[in-house]
């Protein structure tokens, strides 16, 4: 791709200006693509009635994808109202031919079309991102990192129809952790309970807020690396709950952690640079943080980390009577309390 295509092929979201005529709204949860998806379409119709100007293509009912059909959508002006918004659903169903037969069309698309594609099941055909990243936009729902999620709980609370005060916002996406997708209606249901534009502290949400949600694997291994015991084990119940991560998994992802450890105990790293090439990965910030933790713990504190991932593997595989949920907790719980200074009871 060129570096102007590049330039073009913005990731937004739907708080952004709607200055384009083709997008692409993908992401890994399904919730999310779906929510963007959907307030991407209302704000492109806007007051006019979507009867008359929304066109949809595909869907859970929906057979397969008719190209020919769609096509035909895109090329064929509005009757009546001044703008035609055609919404294909699970837009990774189109073939690779699909895909250069509508990139043909979209290439030059008429003012009055406005094309949402909503990705689905399968892979949108490459051409066809490619075609968007340059005639139109790319909205990307994947939270991924850390700041992309505090960055994107702010742009959508800045966007609810309620107000929450600063300590609502910090326990929301606290309680939510990695299930986003729950933040909208759980916000649709205060404003239907308290009226839109009011303002929510901790007392009026927390009825609402319901279990608590999962919490992707950074947030076990940081509350074990602060030695943080309840904590640690708060985010491993959740893990489990929540998102259904099993002990194997666990102690899999507790394993990978620790032994990047090992691995850079007694090598020759000065800097996140080095330890990223002794881990052979490309994230310095992941590296750093497991050359700070090595350099806290020291090899004899990694070590005993080591021995009691492996007989915590072997307990879960049937070694003792224990669940495996028991043998995880426990596991965390002693891990956490290997870091010097943990919070959380007393060294043993």
């Amino acid at each position: 791709m060129t570096a102007e295509a590049k330039t073009k092929a913005k990731k937004t979201s739907v708080s952004g200006d709607l200055d384009a005529h083709v997008y692409l709204v993908r992401g890994e949860d399904a919730t999310l693509v779906a929510q963007e998806a959907r307030s991407l379409v209302d704000r492109l119709v806007g007051d006019r009635d979507p009867g008359i100007v929304v066109e949809e293509h595909g869907g859970p009912a929906a057979d397969g994808l008719d190209v020919a059909a769609i096509i035909d959508a895109c090329t064929t002006p509005p009757f009546l109202v001044d703008r035609r918004v055609v919404v294909v659903r699970d837009a990774g169903r189109l073939t690779p031919a699909d895909g250069a037969r509508l990139s043909e069309v979209l290439a030059t698309p008429l003012p009055t079309l406005f094309l949402v594609m909503v990705a689905g099941g399968g892979t949108v055909p490459q051409a066809l991102v490619k075609t968007v990243s340059v005639v139109g936009e790319v909205i990307e729902t994947t939270v991924g990192t850390y700041g992309a999620r505090k960055g994107w709980l702010s742009e959508h609370l800045k966007a609810a129809p309620v107000r929450l005060d600063a300590a609502a916002g910090s326990l929301l996406a606290s309680h939510l952790g990695d299930d986003l997708g729950r933040m909208s209606g759980i916000l649709e249901t205060l404003a239907a309970a308290y009226g839109e534009g009011v303002s929510i502290g901790v007392g009026e949400l927390e009825p609402f807020l319901g279990v608590p949600g999962a919490v992707r694997p950074w947030d076990l291994t940081d509350a074990i690396d602060a030695g943080d015991v309840s904590g640690s084990l708060n985010a491993l119940r959740r893990m489990m709950s929540s998102g259904g991560r099993g002990a194997p998994e666990v102690v899999e992802i507790l394993h990978r952690h620790f032994s990047n450890m090992l691995r850079l105990d007694g090598a020759a790293t000065s800097s996140a640079d080095d330890a990223a090439a002794v881990l052979g990965v490309r994230s310095t910030f992941v590296a750093k943080k497991a050359l700070a933790q090595c350099r806290k713990l020291g090899f004899e504190r990694i070590g005993r980390a080591i021995v009691m991932l492996s007989d915590a593997d072997l307990d879960i595989k049937g070694r003792t009577a224990l669940p495996p949920e028991t043998v995880t907790e426990v596991l965390v719980a002693r891990l956490a309390r290997l870091v010097p200074n943990h919070r959380g009871g007393r060294r043993r």
